[in-house]
């Protein structure tokens, strides 16, 4: 998801300054849910209430990502409160919108950290947003997990130091780009291949540059290499380049603003070869833009797929549609529920709400089954779970297969 790295390096500097008074003046908007009380505080709980913040892109160029990953929370916090909460208390899921801005995001962080005394959080949806707010995370102590932010520098730095408070419960980066390669070579049997990518993100070139590595490495051959950026609206340049080369699939790691718009060019002028991506892709918004025929022989490694006959994703569906007019969750909708269910989990195992325990309980986890997989987290923070392919088959998203790590 989208970032940027001069954000991660933030801090005490901007905590200490004027985005402070602006945190103040201007995050007070965020809605809750999820009942209870508002009493509690940061590390703490008081009362029957444990406050848990929801960073997310509820407006914005991709409010798409934080307003579905704020529907599958706000369905894991019911289902838990309806049974009793944790240890009797009750969760209270404080949201703020990050407006799919950076700054945003460590505003509405600082809010939640500062001024309603969260003892976690729900990260952003996006890795840069999720970056942003990561020194905030660890200079207050308040474990944050992003649902769907894949870049690894979220929870690893560039000195291979570990992000001591950041979680996640999607995988990262360079396993999709894995998958994708992979998926290529031996369901595709594609050989010449291109790669189309965003280069003003680091979601994008490291997807990027795993399908390159692992492609080449099963034989293949990257007979073009093109790049874009996110606004652009004209890619018939660059995909006139790719056509010229012949590939037999395309590689298009970015997001659903402007791979709808690649995928509906690339079909207007004749290439109908394989496309496919990874999360990015993940929105209603793709269809909208591209057109249900044109999408069809394209491919994208996911988290999840309501069509899994997995009885634990069969219930979370048929639960999910009840609360929401029928709606099928996307994995954006998992990714959130499956988020406060490992914070649950978490909180209810270090049998505290101190950030420290908790954080220690997130790290310690072991064998948790979620609706988006069965997972344990390693030492780099990160989830070892298994990945889904689907396939575009007229403008739904069909489960092709799983992958296992």
């Amino acid at each position: 998801m989208r970032e940027n790295k001069k954000l991660k390096k933030f801090g005490s500097l901007l905590v200490a300054s004027s985005l402070l008074a602006g945190v103040l003046a201007g995050c007070g908007n965020g809605d809750s849910s999820g009942g209870g009380s508002s009493s509690g505080g940061g590390g703490s709980s008081d009362g029957d209430t444990i406050k848990i913040g929801a960073n997310l892109e509820l407006s914005g160029n991709v409010a798409s990502y934080g307003s579905s990953i704020g529907l599958g929370a706000d369905l894991a916090v019911k289902e838990i409160n309806d049974k009793g909460g944790i240890d009797g208390k009750k969760i209270q899921l404080i949201k703020v919108d990050n407006k799919s801005e950076n700054s945003e995001a460590t505003a509405a962080a600082l809010k939640l950290a500062t001024q309603d005394k969260v003892v976690a959080m729900l990260a952003p949806a996006t890795s840069g947003n999720t970056v942003a707010t990561v020194q905030i995370a660890n200079d207050n102590k308040i474990p944050i997990v992003t649902g769907s932010g894949t870049a690894p520098n979220i929870t690893v730095n560039d000195d291979d130091s570990v992000n001591e408070y950041a979680f996640r419960t999607c995988f990262i980066d360079p396993f999709q780009g894995i998958v994708a390669a992979n998926f290529a070579s031996n369901e595709l049997k594609a050989k010449n291949v291109a790669i189309f990518a965003d280069n003003a993100s680091d979601y994008a070139k490291g997807l990027a540059k795993s399908f390159k590595e692992t492609i080449t490495k099963n034989g293949g051959k990257v007979v073009k290499e093109e790049a874009y950026v996110a606004k652009d609206t004209d890619f018939r340049t660059q995909l006139t380049n790719i056509k010229g080369e012949k590939p037999d699939f395309i590689f298009i790691p970015g997001y659903y603003e402007e791979v709808g718009l690649i995928v509906k060019q690339a079909r207007e002028m004749g290439i109908d070869v394989p496309l496919m991506g990874a999360d990015g892709w993940d929105s209603p918004t793709l269809v909208e833009l591209a057109g249900a025929k044109a999408l069809n022989n394209t491919y994208i490694t996911n988290h999840y797929s309501a069509e899994d006959p997995d009885q634990k994703i069969q219930d979370f569906v048929k639960a999910f549609k009840a609360a929401n007019n029928d709606k099928a969750p996307d994995a954006f909708n998992a990714l959130g529920y499956d988020t406060v269910y490992y914070i649950a989990d978490a909180i209810k195992r270090a049998g505290s709400t101190d950030g420290e325990a908790i954080k220690n309980a997130l790290a310690d986890t072991k064998d948790l089954s979620l609706v988006t997989g069965t997972f344990t987290v390693d030492k780099n923070h990160n989830p070892i779970k298994t990945a889904t392919v689907l396939e575009f088959k007229d403008g739904k998203q069909v489960f092709n297969s799983k992958v296992n790590p």
